[in-house]
C-alpha cells in the first residue's frame, strides 16, 4: 500500500506543488527586498503594470480584511482545512483535474506560509488601464485562479458530455 502511494504520480504531484510554492516564495522575497531597498516606493511603473508591495490581511484579492487577530487566525485555520481537503481531492483525482487541484494547493500553501510568518500576504502585481486598477495579486493568486478556472471548465465540459450521453 505504501509503495503504491509513493508512485510516479506522487512525485510528479509533489514536484508541481513544490515548484509553485518556491516560485511564489522567490518572487515575494525578491519584491520584499526591492521594497526595503527602495524604502517603500513603487518598484516598477508602466502604462498597464505596476509592481508595488502591499500587505493583504484578507482573503482573495484583499476581501474580508480583519484587524482582529482571532478572526484572522480563524480565517487562516479555515484556509488550512481547505488545503487539506484539496490535497485529499487531488489524491483521488486523475488527469487534468488533479493538476488543477495541485495548482490551487501550491498557491494556497504559498499564501498560507505568509499568513503564518508575516500575518499578511504580500501582493505586488497591479494591472491597470488608466485609473481602473484590478485587484493587486501575487504569483500564488495566479496559480489559484488558473486552478479554479480549470476546474470550472472541466466541470462544464463534464456536464455537457453527460447531457450528450443522456440524450443518446
Amino acid at each position: 500500500m505504501i509503495f503504491k502511494f509513493f508512485s510516479k504520480n506522487f512525485y510528479i504531484s509533489l514536484s508541481i506543488v513544490t515548484l509553485i510554492y518556491f516560485l511564489d516564495r522567490l518572487t515575494k522575497i525578491f519584491v520584499i527586498q526591492l521594497d526595503k531597498n527602495n524604502f517603500g516606493s513603487d518598484i516598477f511603473n508602466s502604462s498597464y503594470l505596476d509592481i508595488v508591495l502591499i500587505w493583504n490581511r484578507g482573503i482573495a484579492f484583499g476581501l474580508f480584511s480583519f484587524n482582529e487577530a482571532y478572526l484572522y487566525n480563524i480565517l487562516s485555520l479555515i484556509i488550512l482545512i481547505i488545503v487539506i481537503i484539496l490535497v485529499v481531492m487531488s489524491i483521488k483525482s486523475q488527469g487534468f483535474a488533479r493538476y488543477s487541484l495541485l495548482m490551487i494547493v501550491g498557491g494556497a500553501l504559498g499564501n498560507l506560509h505568509d499568513r503564518v510568518f508575516f500575518n499578511a500576504v504580500p501582493d505586488f502585481i497591479d494591472f491597470h488601464v488608466g485609473n481602473f486598477h484590478w485587484f493587486i495579486f501575487n504569483v500564488s493568486d495566479i496559480f489559484i485562479s488558473l486552478g479554479v478556472i480549470s476546474m470550472i471548465v472541466l466541470e462544464l465540459a463534464d456536464n455537457k458530455t453527460k447531457k450528450n450521453n443522456d440524450k443518446k
